[in-house]
């Protein structure tokens, strides 16, 4: 099965959850699949659904019809009308920045926008993180969603995970994602639960195997 990301810290945490689930995977880097600039231009719907499956398919037709799996995942603040949504990854809109330092850009302009929510009388901070994580083989596709519930806080707490995870502190958890463990966030994140359901559902339909291979004719 192929993973069709180039986000290291994606990986960092799906590697591990397949390698629990018993499934063989490959990365973009292992298939020989050297980035495009026609990557960039894949997430240009207004759903994480539709932008999962639209990078599934593009790499299942790469990769000349392997089974590919994908996903679209971001933060929704509820005193920003659910912003920054699928948009999370450039919300701060620095296309000049990239990996961490983006990371910082992106959280500035969060706590910005949550500063100014404050100010005309939203001071909730309840907030959610949502994936949508897709696969697309010879003969079918499907997708699934996955959410976590939390909040935003004031100040950065932690130095592990990516993205918003300093600022996320989780429910269940009681302290932010960038705190947790791997093991601790994989079970409860909205990544894990998504890509765990994937796989069930491969699975139930016939499409993977616990070895990681698929049917004859998909």
């Amino acid at each position: 099965m192929l993973v069709a990301t180039r986000s290291v810290g994606k990986l960092r945490e799906l590697l591990p959850l397949f390698a629990a689930e018993g499934v063989e995977v490959e990365t973009l880097d292992d298939a020989g699949l050297a980035a495009s600039v026609e990557e960039d231009t894949l997430e240009a719907y207004e759903t994480f659904e539709a932008n999962a499956l639209a990078k599934a398919r593009w790499f299942h037709a790469q990769s000349g019809g392997r089974l590919v799996v994908a996903d679209d995942s971001g933060l929704m603040v509820d005193a920003l009308g659910g912003a920054p949504g699928v948009r999370s990854k450039r919300w701060s809109n620095r296309a000049d920045l990239d990996g961490v330092a983006l990371d910082h850009a992106n959280n500035a302009h969060l706590q910005s926008m949550l500063t100014r929510a404050e100010a005309v009388g939203q001071s909730d901070r309840s907030a959610r993180y949502v994936c949508a994580a897709a696969a697309v083989w010879s003969g079918g596709e499907c997708v699934v969603r996955g959410t976590t519930e939390g909040a935003i806080t004031r100040v950065a707490s932690g130095d592990g995970g990516f993205g918003y995870d300093p600022y996320f502190v989780s429910d269940v958890l009681g302290l932010s994602f960038a705190m947790a463990t791997r093991d601790a966030k994989s079970a409860i994140s909205h990544r894990g639960r998504a890509f765990a359901a994937l796989v069930a559902m491969l699975r139930d339909r016939g499409v993977l195997h616990s070895s990681g291979g698929m049917p004859g004719d998909g």
